[in-house]
């Protein structure tokens, strides 16, 4: 880890400030004066709600219950609207003029581009809470929190949709050594993510991924002002978050240390087909966006500069309705190869070891790719068509390929039921809760090569040279995708803990993410919660870093209780539950070998691997 002197000069530390009003946070104050705190100042021990950033002050507020304080929408980049549409992010240019901005309330959220299920989306609808000035950021830290770790959580949802309105306070709360927590929001859709050489020409592809690492900034020349230590920081997140904190690792090729963060955590990380900025496809994509805009090719003026000029209404229902009318569970609108932020595809640069930050604690479920598969597939010919469709630059050879790895027995079970991953002439690759033959073959294709292969490659990476890194799967009878986010956000109350898993499962897991929050291993017994069992803790105690020579992973289970099915009608993913009053239902982890798992899980990541080159850019 990193050492070195503070920014922030004595008479900083030692200046207080005046309260002058309170107007909204998320409106920068018009015309301010000359700043006389341009670095920032720390609170005045008798208001410690008030923060003075050097361009805004912001006053918060105290959480009774928790007895946390919390700061909400608090700007971190100037407005990305107008000419800033599609280039870097930017601090905000103000300067703080005395008067505090309320920051008891979320900021709006960026503009949001779901993806296409079974059911069709409705037409677009202007919604108040979605704006393009969205680049805020939300605060958690413990009162007189002093010098404490950092994690900050980077928001999921394909690039396309989410929010940093996730309460982190059970989290922060709960923790066994306190910590400051973080939540950032990016630009989705195509204000985040539109690519093609024009955009390249004019601006920058991949401006969402630009926007997190301002945030990071932010983090590092501001955290302390609220009780954070920029030294010790995690970035964290799931599906589109893990995969953002795979590309923040991946970032300029790896150069930039751990200048921005120490270690990172990725769930699930989500890596869809990753093309050249001017591939074909987010060509395609672009020209689709541009014409929904009312942007097309003309004499008089560019597509690029008709965007940029374009009404705000135009452009959400432009990257809304390409988005909707994408491929099934899919969004059109995600990270490309730039040569610049991003150098190479994923599994061509972890493979070198060439990471930002020093550990990495990196997990996925057992079953990802069910909410995202087409539930149809019933023959090889629909398996085949389901492959290309997915990837439509598979020949023939790479098809004969994929069957191979993908083989299925000559006896396949007539009904889905969970396996246990350890090869006992049942695996992932056919047999699932929800799905058997060639439905599961579909599901588990999709799962390997979306979350489940990004999260080998990322824990290979960090554990190929001196970096540290930890791998685990979600394993609960059920373990859909986005089932884990329960563990990190709450419920509070045992009576509200999901059915899918036991109060003490729930400590469990926390007791390991805590460690490696607070500790940077997830071994360390001070972190561990006194609810936990035991057992569990011993386990976690020799939990072995993996590295791409020993791909020891801790498996995540538990055991007991009596499972009952329902549909859970917000998904497609047959929900199993397990009651948590049931007496019997306790914690199982235990240290598998990752690469012969669920039927020889490495050896099918590592084939990916090999023919990622075949992905045209």
């Amino acid at each position: 880890m990193r050492h070195r002197a503070s920014s922030r000069s004595l008479l900083a530390i030692c200046l207080s400030f005046l309260s002058l009003g309170v107007v909204s946070a998320h409106d920068p104050p018009s015309n301010p004066p000359s700043n006389p705190y341009p670095e920032g100042s720390l609170p005045d021990p008798s208001k410690p709600l008030e923060v003075n950033l050097g361009y805004a002050g912001y006053v918060g507020v105290k959480n009774a219950t928790s007895g946390l304080n919390t700061w909400q929408g608090i700007r971190y980049a100037q407005a990305p609207i107008g000419d800033m549409r599609w280039q870097a992010s930017v601090p905000p240019r103000t300067e703080f003029n005395g008067t505090f901005l309320d920051a008891s309330t979320y900021a709006p959220m960026c503009p949001q581009a779901p993806p296409r299920f079974q059911v069709p989306d409705p037409a677009w609808a202007a919604v108040k809470s979605e704006s393009e000035d969205c680049l805020f950021v939300n605060v958690w830290a413990p009162e007189n929190a002093t010098d404490l770790p950092v994690f900050v959580w980077i928001h999921g949802g394909g690039y396309g949709v989410g929010n940093a309105d996730s309460d982190m306070s059970w989290m922060v709360d709960t923790s066994q050594t306190k910590f400051v927590a973080v939540a950032m929001q990016y630009r989705l859709g195509a204000f985040g993510f539109l690519a093609s050489e024009d955009v390249h020409q004019h601006g920058i592809t991949n401006a969402g991924l630009y926007d997190q690492y301002l945030a990071l900034q932010w983090v590092q020349k501001y955290i302390a002002l609220f009780g954070g230590n920029p030294d010790r920081v995690t970035i964290g997140g799931e599906s589109a978050g893990g995969g953002s904190v795979m590309l923040q690792a991946m970032a300029y090729g790896g150069t930039v240390g751990d200048e921005l963060f120490d270690g990172t955590f990725a769930a699930s990380p989500y890596l869809p087909q990753q093309h050249h900025y001017n591939d074909p496809v987010p060509t395609t994509y672009y020209e689709q966006f541009a014409a929904e805009a009312g942007c097309p090719h003309s004499k008089t003026e560019s597509v690029f500069d008709c965007l940029v000029a374009a009404d705000t209404s135009a452009l959400q229902n432009a990257s809304y309705t390409v988005t909707t009318n994408g491929k099934y569970g899919q969004w059109p609108f995600v990270p490309v190869t730039d040569g610049k932020f991003v150098r190479e595809r994923p599994s061509a640069q972890l493979s070198t070891g060439l990471v930002n930050g020093n550990r990495a604690l990196i997990g996925n479920n057992a079953n990802e790719g069910v909410l995202f598969t087409p539930q149809n597939v019933t023959t090889e010919e629909d398996f085949i068509d389901f492959a290309k469709y997915l990837m439509p630059w598979l020949n023939d050879h790479h098809i004969q390929q994929i069957l191979a790895e993908y083989a299925l027995p000559v006896s396949v079970p007539t009904a889905g039921f969970a396996t246990n991953g350890l090869n006992d002439n049942a695996d992932a690759d056919f047999v699932s809760p929800y799905g058997v033959g060639q439905q599961q073959r579909a599901n588990n294709l999709y799962a390997e090569t979306t979350f489940v292969c990004p999260a080998y490659w990322i824990a290979d990476a960090f554990g190929l040279k001196s970096q540290k890194s930890y791998k685990y799967q979600f394993s609960l009878v059920n373990s859909c995708h986005g089932d884990d986010l329960r563990i990190y956000f709450g419920p509070t109350s045992a009576s509200s803990v999901p059915a899918t898993m036991s109060r003490a499962f729930q400590d469990s897991f926390r007791s390991f993410f805590d460690s490696f929050i607070a500790h940077g291993t997830p071994t360390n017994t001070t972190s561990y919660s006194p609810k936990a069992p035991a057992k569990i803790a011993e386990t976690l105690e020799t939990w072995p870093s993996w590295t791409p020579f020993d791909r020891v992973q801790m498996n995540l289970n538990q055991t007991g209780g009596t499972p009952t099915r329902r549909k859970d009608p917000m998904s497609s993913c047959q929900q199993i539950i397990n009651t948590y009053m049931n007496p019997g239902l306790v914690p199982d982890f235990s240290m598998v070998n990752g690469y012969t798992w669920e039927g020889g899980r490495g050896r099918r990541c590592d084939f990916w691997k090999s023919i990622g080159s075949a992905v045209p850019e």
